[in-house]
């Protein structure tokens, strides 16, 4: 009964997240939430006292996978920019892959949509965080200016962010890599230049996140999930499985 009222909720926020990504909160009922998680609306209710509810649900389960994806802006690193590559590259694919996530982003442009939480916000501050570290450590061209460095990078992840929405293309790695071969030589400083990887150092390579917290109902990372059916995907986190195993579906 615990494990199934987890399963219950964990749906409803992946249905709810699948029909937001697709049609917006708006264009998206309470009763084709239902259907597509093939749950009651009786049992919505019990989880969710509403449409707003779910929606929050979605997008700050969201915002944890996201700072999963990105972790905190550390104190040091030894290559800052190639950090802001590989985690480019990993959001990249994890947007791709995961519903959740990319609903998240997609409430942020959504008009009918209306919350305190921005994950683009997020991502901005964690850019400009690295930047600045970047910076500090003699990484940055001389001249760069960082809130247009920040803008330029916000700007072209979420228009390719956007690109995900058409199914004619997909953001994946071969999207960003282009991106930054043509900005990293502005961006980077002469010494700092030849030794990054703009396609992704090879420890990226798996798209692990930051965190070992999120993970499919299989025990698999998000990475993985193109070989996975789509009814075992899951996007909640270890500590909400456990706070939901109290509770009934």
């Amino acid at each position: 009964m615990q494990d199934r009222a987890a399963k219950t909720r964990r749906q409803l926020i992946r249905s709810a997240a699948e029909l937001f990504d697709r049609g917006g909160f708006a264009g998206s009922s309470i009763g084709q939430i239902c259907a597509l998680a093939r749950v009651s609306q009786g049992a919505l209710h019990f989880h969710f006292g509403n449409k707003q509810a779910l929606g929050e649900a979605v997008e700050s389960t969201a915002a944890e996978i996201l700072l999963c994806v990105t972790g905190q802006v550390p104190a040091q690193h030894p290559e800052p920019l190639q950090l802001l590559v590989d985690t480019s590259h990993t959001l990249a694919e994890w947007v791709t892959c995961d519903p959740v996530l990319r609903a998240g982003f997609g409430l942020a442009h959504d008009a009918s949509w209306h919350s305190g939480v921005s994950l683009w916000q997020h991502w901005r501050d964690w850019v400009r965080g690295l930047l600045a570290l970047a910076r500090r450590q003699g990484g940055l061209a001389p001249g760069v200016d960082l809130d247009d460095a920040v803008s330029a990078i916000t700007a072209v992840m979420a228009g390719l962010e956007g690109l995900e929405r058409d199914p004619a293309r997909a953001w994946s790695a071969r999207s960003v890599t282009p991106f930054w071969r043509l900005v990293l030589p502005q961006l980077a400083a002469e010494a700092a230049r030849g030794g990054i990887d703009v396609a992704g150092s090879p420890s990226s390579a798996t798209g692990e996140p930051s965190s070992e917290r999120w993970r499919f109902d299989d025990g698999s990372a998000p990475h993985e999930c193109a070989a996975m059916p789509d009814a075992q995907l899951c996007c909640m986190p270890y500590e909400d499985h456990r706070e939901m195993s109290g509770s009934a579906s």
